[in-house]
């Protein structure tokens, strides 16, 4: 059967020789798929700048489809979306100038995210009537009866694991 060529873009395969693997990388569809693959990782000011000059999708804003998808040549950004990316742009701007003038700029802490989060569940509560109770736990619909799943798919109990005494790790 011979070499096969797989790429990572399209994903798809096919027989690996010089006119195949020419005949792909230059064909529309690999240059489509490798063009999104790309654009990914493109920052927030490269993509900001060019949703700003493009129009918007009438089609996008009516119906909230374009049959083009990521190869429409208008913008699928609303304002509030287009506003965001300003202000993410900004912040990053201001970041970047604090660290050049050697400004110390210590990165989020680990209590900084648990405040934050206190904060926003206690905002949460005070907001509703009923104080929400966790969920107890249920296995997902579909899934086998309780006792023909795996010991790694079973629940814990109550109690936690029983560790044998003469147990050693490493």
């Amino acid at each position: 059967m011979g070499k096969r060529y797989f790429c990572d873009y399209c994903d798809r395969s096919f027989q690996d020789n010089l006119h195949n693997r020419k005949k792909h990388l230059n064909g529309v569809q690999h240059l489509r798929a490798k063009r999104v693959w790309y654009d990914l990782f493109r920052d927030a000011a490269a993509i900001l700048q060019e949703e700003q000059t493009k129009k918007p999708c009438r089609k996008f804003l009516q119906t909230g489809q374009c049959d083009f998808g990521s190869n429409c040549r208008f913008s699928h950004m609303t304002e509030q979306d287009l506003e965001k990316l300003s202000a993410q742009v900004q912040g990053e701007q201001r970041l970047k100038e604090l660290r050049q003038e050697g400004a110390d700029v210590p990165p989020g802490t680990i209590e900084d995210w648990l405040e934050k989060r206190a904060k926003r569940l206690s905002a949460a509560q005070s907001n509703s009537v009923l104080p929400e109770k966790p969920a107890p736990f249920q296995y997902p619909p579909g899934w086998p009866p309780v006792q023909d799943l795996p010991p790694s798919l079973q629940a814990p109990p109550p109690g936690g694991w029983p560790v044998p005494p003469n147990l050693q790790w490493g």
